[in-house]
């Protein structure tokens, strides 16, 4: 892994920027960074919405034929360049704004990310009782139409009138809910309306803040130990609660309703729009995390493999989530007396109060309740380290001297405090229609858009030649032809179903019973924009800036791989990368050693003089 045979001169690592301590580290970010709260609050939903087991058909062939294929070709992209999301578009300059778009999306995701987490923060901490806040109906902020599950001894009477009650009127308002609504969010009548912040949310979003930033304090170097726990430690909790649930009385019900399969939905066109929706949101394609995290790989790490052990493991993780929610829902419907349906619910309303309520039910319920919100915490803090990490290494790649390079922890906690400032109005009382507009509309269709343009450009402007010639030399092997195929027409193809199924499914949004006003979904498409107005902004600019008489000889120069693109040590550029020695090219090479104390000493002694790395910008530095 790294150096070859009877080169001592190698080193495989980048001193500059710096490498991963080890493969291991690069495989548990990945998985942290794409196992999130997707896996456990969308995708059971989804799959028990769309027909159980038989959903699991069309999400399979979905992974197969976009999901891992995207996910190599990102890998392979910022692994051969050692570049991050900006920096990778060497290969094509024209199409920049594909990485400020995704500088862009993960902006906003991480923006709003963060207020999740802190509201998992906020939930973990008030577990730390003897008695749920959320358990019983006797609360100031309760109203008289709140019934709870544990509220008196219900006899089987009194549960008989319950089970009347929620099968007619509806009316029935959870403990859990109220609490939600009424205690944690004091939530508004409208979007429009802020009220006031809600202080418990704004110290919990400074705690997470606080923790990313300390642990991507030293980049990878840190957030590489970190990932250790945060990644495996969510398993150990779902095993957990998976033996707890299944041992419940119902819990059967519940699971066979998640995994009973309906094959007459297959034929729906809506339900293989769901699967590849989430396939690709759930791997996190497009964010330009991966392309991140893969570009402090060493230049000869077998990322195919990982590509494969990481999409498989995201997606056995929804699965494996899916029995741990629906079992616990399964008892609680069981308990009510109701259809599992009745309290099935996905998103915000199944972390913070459908599974809440249901863990009112279990003997030491703090207990369970403090490892769900531990788990949700994790799951987050997996995805926002990657989210960071990006954006901080495309401004220190963008910019590339040794003075930004020496002071990458103050550009991390510039991101970090302009994040913290930017989420504060996600903590007000109308916090969380904001947060819910950012989530459907923030990385919805824009995300589409960039993996597209990012395949098309890729695999016909550069050219499928040209990157799977790259492949080989970085790997060893040219991809396998199942993936040379799927990236030059399957995959942009199944983008491109995807993108149309979006716009055909579109609907308003709107939150429980609330319909968010034309002013706030206007703002949710300027926000969706945003991201991918800078793909023609960047290339009108490149254009206009390229050389040439024509505007097709500027198309030509603009479309162009620029010098700098390629393999970013010295030592790796061989074949169509082997700089031509000639007064013109040496003159800007730049003469930096990896020891210069020894420089003079090697320099004599050595034959093959050891390369390195130059700056992020001259990367053909030689000795």
């Amino acid at each position: 892994n790294g150096a070859v045979p009877g080169e001592r001169g190698k080193q495989d690592k980048s001193v500059k920027r710096g490498n991963w301590g080890n493969q291991i580290e690069f495989v548990l970010t990945s998985v942290g960074y794409a196992v999130g709260l997707g896996n456990v609050w969308r995708f059971p939903y989804l799959c028990y919405r769309n027909g159980g087991g038989a959903f699991m058909f069309p999400y399979f062939i979905m992974l197969v034929f976009c999901g891992i294929p995207l996910f190599f070709m990102e890998l392979s992209f910022g692994q051969f360049a050692s570049q991050g999301c900006l920096g990778v578009w060497r290969v094509s300059p024209m199409f920049k704004g594909v990485g400020y778009g995704m500088m862009v999306v993960s902006t906003y995701i991480g923006i709003y990310y963060n207020v999740v987490i802190c509201i998992a923060f906020y939930y973990f901490f008030v577990s730390m009782t003897r008695v749920l806040p959320w358990t019983y109906c006797s609360n100031p902020w309760n109203t008289p139409d709140c019934a709870g599950v544990l509220d008196g001894n219900i006899s089987s009477r009194a549960a008989l009138n319950l089970t009347h009650l929620l099968n007619t009127t509806q009316k029935r308002t959870s403990p859990s809910e109220e609490y939600w609504r009424r205690y944690v969010l004091q939530l508004s009548d409208d979007i429009g309306n802020l009220g006031e912040v809600r202080l418990p949310l704004l110290g919990c979003l400074g705690v997470s803040w606080v923790v990313v930033f300390l642990c991507l304090i030293k980049g990878v170097k840190s957030s590489g130990k970190v990932v250790y726990f945060t990644a495996t430690f969510p398993y150990v909790v779902l095993t957990i609660l998976f033996v707890r649930g299944i041992t419940l009385e119902g819990a059967v019900t519940g699971i066979m309703y998640y995994l009973t399969p309906q094959w007459d939905k297959i034929l729906n066109a809506k339900v293989w729009g769901d699967a590849a929706s989430q396939i690709f949101y759930s791997l996190g394609c497009a964010w330009g995390g991966l392309i991140t995290m893969a570009s402090y790989n060493k230049f000869h790490n077998n990322c195919y493999r990982d590509s494969i052990i990481i999409s498989i493991t995201n997606c056995a993780t929804s699965v494996y989530a899916g029995f741990v929610i629906f079992s616990i829902l399964g008892f609680m419907a069981n308990h009510l007396g109701v259809d599992v349906s009745k309290v099935a619910d996905h998103g915000p309303g199944l972390a913070f109060v459908a599974y809440p309520e249901a863990l009112t039910l279990l003997p030491i319920s703090p207990l369970w309740s403090i490892l769900f919100f531990f788990m949700l915490i994790l799951l987050g803090l997996g995805t926002q380290f990657c989210l960071l990490e990006t954006l901080v290494t495309a401004i220190v790649d963008e910019v590339g001297n040794e003075w930004i390079i020496r002071r990458k922890t103050f550009v991390t906690l510039g991101v970090a405090v302009a994040g913290f400032l930017l989420g504060v109005p996600l903590t007000t009382q109308a916090g969380i229609y904001w947060l819910l507009l950012m989530d459907n509309y923030a990385a919805s269709f824009s995300l589409v858009i960039i993996s597209c343009i990012m395949c098309v450009a890729i695999m016909y402007i550069y050219g499928h030649r040209n990157y799977f010639k790259d492949i080989e030399m970085m790997l060893g092997f040219p991809p396998p032809l199942f993936f040379q195929i799927c990236w030059r027409f399957i995959s942009p193809a199944i983008i491109f179903f995807i993108l149309i199924f979006t716009v055909i499914q579109y609907r308003p949004i709107s939150y429980n019973e609330y319909v968010y006003p034309t002013w706030a979904i206007s703002i949710g498409f300027l926000m969706a924009l945003s991201s991918v107005i800078c793909i023609p902004i960047y290339a009108i600019y490149k254009v206009c800036r390229s050389e040439g008489d024509t505007l097709l000889e500027r198309l030509k120069n603009a479309t162009k791989a620029s010098k700098d693109w390629g393999p970013a040590l010295a030592e790796h550029r061989s074949g169509r990368y082997a700089p031509a020695f000639s007064p013109s090219t040496e003159s800007h090479l730049e003469v930096q050693p990896l020891q210069p104390e020894k420089g003079q000493s090697e320099a004599v002694a050595a034959s093959p003089v050891q390369g390195s790395n130059g700056s992020a910008h001259s990367q053909d530095s030689r000795l």
